[in-house]
């Protein structure tokens, strides 16, 4: 790609590697555009913030295509991960550790196929506290963080499908096709509260948003060597 297709506008398949914030993915990619072409700036963003601890599909834009975030943003997004059942945490995975502790031995494999329906279709969560959304102004990981209890407003979304992939007590596998806004931790906290014991997300990985895929996406270091080779 030239520096023009850049500046026209790209949309870019990024696989976020495990730790990254999607904030330093789009800074890696966009150090790399500009080193590479000698460009003073460039406008750059993503469409859909992926978690420290989930990797996956960011889609990147660049150039004129900034100005399709929003209708990005609202697509459709599918996930595979893994939910940990016994145990809770602040933040509903695993960047707080555990604060209960509960049982499982009454949770059979049936119970878990069968619960999954219970969240299927037009449904409402709750955030987590530990979650980039503001109120008055501020980050709600910022007042879990300063240890300030906030109310936080359940929300709609809407589940098409909740896939169980595979069971391995207390780890449980499963694959979800969600509208934009969705809390795959929340879901994951919701779902141990419905098996009558706690649960977290262990793993997340976004396998789709759309009709773009992770499978023709490539890591930021990948993407920076790509760069380089074409010089």
């Amino acid at each position: 790609m030239t520096k023009e297709d850049f500046l026209e506008g790209q949309v870019l398949l990024i696989n976020k590697p495990l730790g990254w914030t999607s904030f330093q993915a789009v800074n890696s990619l966009k150090w790399n555009i500009r080193k590479k072409f000698e460009l003073k700036k460039i406008k750059i963003g993503h469409a859909g913030t992926l978690d420290p601890l989930a990797t996956g599909l960011l889609l990147i834009c660049t150039g004129k295509f900034t100005k399709t975030i929003n209708e990005l943003q609202g697509q459709e997004k599918e996930y595979t991960g893994t939910i940990t059942l016994g145990g809770t945490t602040p933040s509903f995975d695993l960047e707080t550790e555990i604060n209960e502790n509960f049982p499982i031995d009454h949770i059979t494999d049936e119970m878990i196929y069968t619960t999954t329906a219970q969240f299927i279709g037009d449904i409402e969560q709750v955030p987590p506290v530990f979650s980039a959304l503001k109120k008055d102004g501020k980050r709600l990981y910022e007042y879990a963080r300063e240890g300030k209890e906030v109310e936080i407003k359940k929300r709609a979304v809407t589940i098409t499908e909740f896939e169980i992939t595979q069971i391995e007590l207390p780890k449980v596998h499963f694959r979800v096709v969600c509208s934009k806004g969705t809390y795959i931790r929340s879901l994951a906290n919701d779902f141990g509260k419905a098996l009558r014991s706690g649960a977290h997300l262990s793993s997340l990985k976004r396998t789709k948003i759309g009709d773009y895929n992770v499978n023709k996406a490539m890591t930021p270091e990948e993407f920076g060597k790509l760069l380089q080779i074409d010089s």
